[in-house]
């Protein structure tokens, strides 16, 4: 990740308030000195929380887009150094807690679904088997559910990638995910009985 410092010396000798506040204003050289000056922390805190460079570089641009579009920091209550660096490990944390949440729920429906198998074959045609079920009930989820968990588990990628890559929010994507798998769940369930 290239965190090289090109800015104009006009942006050099403002603080980071008065970066931020040029930054809202839209320029993109504030930002770009904002983002020289706190790139490297952000990317290090969200790495160690995720230890996946593409996820902790992606969290990283994120935060940095909060920080023009939507951040609710306010100067008074401490530094933007300070401000980002908690946002990101609030924003690290929960994307980590979601990942994990959605692999235990997979995880928990492939060995529900595994002890439930009546006759157990040989290891791969039963994996096959495996295999053939889960693919038959996500085809009985609609496109968008679908789609997501696809996504997250055939592709390996986070939540937050996935609304970038569908150009969905992220909590329509969370819904999806968690509608889908109680769905597929049900769906399974269904055909073991």
């Amino acid at each position: 990740m290239d965190f090289e410092d090109s800015t104009p010396r006009k942006y050099v000798e403002l603080t980071d308030t008065q970066l931020w506040l040029e930054s809202i204003r839209g320029s993109s050289k504030a930002l770009g000195k904002l983002y020289a000056r706190h790139a490297g922390l952000v990317y290090g805190i969200a790495f160690n929380i995720l230890k996946n460079a593409e996820e902790a570089e992606d969290l990283t641009h994120d935060i940095f887009f909060h920080l023009v579009k939507g951040a609710t920091y306010d100067p008074a209550r401490g530094s933007l150094r300070t401000y980002v660096a908690m946002l990101t490990r609030s924003r690290a944390i929960d994307q980590a807690r979601s990942r994990q949440a959605m692999q235990r729920s997979i995880q928990r429906l492939q060995r529900s679904h595994a002890s439930n198998m009546s006759s157990p074959p040989l290891a791969d045609v039963t994996q096959q088997e495996q295999q053939q079920h889960v693919q038959a009930a996500l085809s009985q989820l609609s496109d968008s559910q679908r789609q997501v968990l696809q996504l997250a588990y055939y592709e390996g990628l986070t939540q937050a990638k996935i609304a970038e890559k569908l150009a969905t929010p992220l909590g329509t994507v969370k819904t999806r995910a968690r509608r889908g798998l109680l769905k597929l769940q049900q769906i399974l369930k269904s055909q073991l009985d």
